[in-house]
């Protein structure tokens, strides 16, 4: 009898001090496995109610199923992340299921991770939104039906958003950066990636009423000019800016971002009007850049890594200069010029 009560005061006591320090650095898939170990790790693990803050649904097929499955159990009632990025069968009925239930609420909700879930409309938006009105982050990547009925939908129910992804959501215009600036004054992370309906107007809105920005990206948008480029200028918390693909950018649009003095990132690939001028400025206004790319770049020659060189040197980890052929200095060149260096590329 010693044998079985001595097992038994194991999984009682040890089981649960053992799940204490293990589940929070379990993957909760990982966690969702060992609730059925046994009866004392599935309570151990259920007791922890910060292993239940994050549901992660991810590349997941009947997503949708599993969703309301899952919320329907009281581990996740004060669930704070909802990962579905690439979830498959995710659909705006789900939504509305979740809405119907009784007791539903995603009140504590800080991030909801929708990227790719191509079947969700802007009705479905709008279900989703108003089952979480504290929602601080929100990314929608290429859901490419989406419009500017949902940005009105996430603006009226969400007013607590600081990061938006918004990137390949092809059908959001003007009107929807108009509600955007308005609503977010505090945003501090914007993605409107391929964006392609938005035009200098709509930018400048976002940019005028939304100063503290902290990560701004514009890859692959190149009708954007120099009259919004100039606005960035004024954000003087940006530490992240992405202007691949900006066709339209040159000297005076970078000599008045050089303002945003706090960059460390800057992407600057296929500017192709930017010269060493542009660059130098660069190098006199922002001292801390940790990444550079002059990715076909063909203006710019040695001249401008020598500014860079006195202002960045100790900084400087990534600096892309591929395709640069006015730049002629060699590997080892760099590398003297930047000893922090760990990733570079050199025209060839």
């Amino acid at each position: 009898m010693a044998a079985p009560a001595a097992d038994e005061a194991w999984c009682r006591e040890t089981v649960p001090r053992v799940m204490e320090l293990v589940s929070p650095r379990l993957l909760q898939r990982d966690a969702c496995a060992l609730l059925a170990v046994s009866p004392w790790c599935y309570r151990a693990l259920v007791a922890n109610s910060r292993l239940w803050e994050v549901l992660d649904l991810r590349e997941m097929k009947n997503a949708g199923d599993r969703l309301i499955s899952a919320l329907s159990l009281a581990r996740y009632r004060h669930l704070k992340v909802l990962n579905l990025e690439f979830a498959q069968d995710i659909e705006d009925r789900h939504f509305v299921h979740l809405k119907e239930m009784s007791g539903m609420s995603l009140e504590n909700l800080e991030f909801l991770n929708l990227n790719a879930c191509q079947k969700i409309s802007d009705n479905g938006i709008e279900v989703v939104t108003s089952l979480c009105p504290n929602l601080q982050r929100l990314a929608i990547y290429w859901i490419v039906g989406l419009t500017d009925s949902s940005i009105g939908h996430i603006t009226k129910n969400c007013k607590q958003i600081v990061d938006l992804n918004l990137s390949g959501c092809k059908n959001i215009s003007d009107k929807g950066m108009q509600l955007i600036a308005n609503n977010y004054q505090e945003l501090k992370k914007l993605n409107i990636t391929r964006c392609v309906k938005l035009t200098d107007d709509g930018l400048k809105q976002v940019l005028l009423k939304c100063s503290s920005l902290e990560s701004l990206n514009l890859y692959a948008l190149s009708s954007f000019t120099d009259r919004v480029y100039k606005e960035i200028g004024s954000l003087s918390n940006v530490t992240f800016l992405d202007l691949c693909g900006a066709q339209n950018l040159t000297d005076d649009g970078l000599a008045c971002i050089s303002r945003c003095g706090c960059l460390t990132y800057l992407n600057l690939t296929w500017c192709v009007r930017v010269t060493d001028a542009g660059i130098v400025a660069i190098a006199q206004g922002c001292r801390s850049l940790e990444l550079l790319s002059l990715f076909g770049i063909v203006g710019v020659t040695d001249a401008c890594l020598e500014a860079l060189s006195k202002s960045c040197s100790s900084s400087l980890t990534t600096l892309d200069v591929n395709g640069c052929i006015g730049i002629k200095r060699s590997r080892d060149d760099l590398l003297k010029l930047f000893p922090s260096l760990s990733c570079f590329k050199v025209h060839s």
